[in-house]
């Protein structure tokens, strides 16, 4: 396995388990794809970048220590140059060059930039997952997988070594940059092989349940999009479970199983987050934004804020903006 969780700590430690030679062609290549990202990132500043190739994006970050809040929706990212860690719940995934991570379905993530600098900045290749056409790649294949086992729930997130195959298909997907009048044509059937590559790969079985029909990844998922869709209001997870097909125990234990978190902490996650936003871009007011996300006691929202972002939320925002200025 690509990972391994040390004395049942909850810190996932991504390992490197190849020859020296192939570990240094890979490093190698991975310097040849940071060249290219660093090329079309120059002079963008921090942030992710979009690209001319619709589900291609690029990330730069200049500073380590980097706090980054958001819900990920299903992605494959290649971690170029630099360290990251990622936060679920309160599962820690650490992982550095030449691997990659996935997220198979919509997860609250804190990301932490361990390791970049001015002049070596954390670079990375991110492409958004699109289940249908994974569904595809699946039901075309010489064997193709019509069933797999309930009871086989597998995490939303895992970090794996990157292999010379999928760097490969990186760097010409990225080199089609340069050739915008190619991208309609043969972007699609690079992104295809990721895709197939992906399926193929040591976690091949947690990248199918993410377009499997009757898959447990798949009826969270539907239950975590209704979730989102509904977030600022009560919750009942017995109607959770009813729309996901399932009895509320099984439910929970999957749920839990899928994303770290009970439906409960994963609802909470969302709201903190969308109130962060609020207070950042509309400039409300952390009251006004915790009544705004379906906290009916300021005090809670604040304490739970603090919890999650380290400060409180003037604090935080205060921070944020002075970032902003930098």
């Amino acid at each position: 396995m690509a990972i391994e969780i040390p004395n049942n700590s909850g810190i996932y430690e991504g390992q490197h388990h190849l020859s020296a030679r192939d570990s240094s062609n890979i490093i190698n290549e991975c310097q040849k794809l940071a060249a290219l990202v660093s090329r079309h990132t120059e002079g963008k500043g921090n942030g992710f970048h979009k690209t001319d190739i619709e589900q291609l994006e690029f990330q730069q970050e200049y500073k380590a220590d980097t706090a980054l809040h958001a819900v990920y929706e299903p992605i494959f990212a290649i971690l170029l140059q630099g360290k990251k860690e990622a936060l679920l719940g309160k599962e820690i995934y650490r992982y550095g060059v030449a691997q990659y991570l996935v997220v198979s379905v919509d997860l609250p993530l804190s990301g932490f930039i361990v390791e970049a600098t001015p002049d070596k900045p954390y670079l990375g290749f991110k492409l958004s997952l699109d289940p249908c056409q994974l569904c595809d790649i699946i039901t075309t294949q010489a064997k193709p997988i019509t069933t797999i086992k309930k009871e086989n729930s597998v995490r939303g997130l895992f970090v794996s070594n990157v292999d010379a195959a999928l760097i490969d298909c990186a760097i010409r997907l990225t080199r089609l940059l340069d050739t915008p009048q190619h991208i309609p044509i043969l972007a699609p059937m690079i992104i295809r092989e990721i895709y197939y590559r992906l399926l193929i790969g040591e976690q091949g079985e947690a990248v199918r349940q993410i377009a499997t029909s009757g898959s447990n990844m798949q009826h969270i998922a539907f239950a975590i999009k209704l979730l989102t869709a509904n977030f600022t209001k009560p919750m009942r997870v017995e109607d959770l479970a009813g729309a996901a097909n399932m009895s509320p125990s099984s439910f929970h234990h999957h749920f839990k199983k899928v994303t770290s978190m009970s439906p409960r902490q994963y609802q909470k996650q969302l709201r903190l987050l969308s109130a962060r936003r609020l207070m950042l871009a509309e400039n409300s007011n952390a009251v006004n934004a915790a009544y705004r996300v379906g906290y009916e006691s300021p005090s809670q929202f604040s304490r739970e804020y603090s919890r999650i972002f380290g400060a409180s939320p003037i604090e935080d925002i205060k921070r944020l903006r002075m970032n902003c200025l930098f």
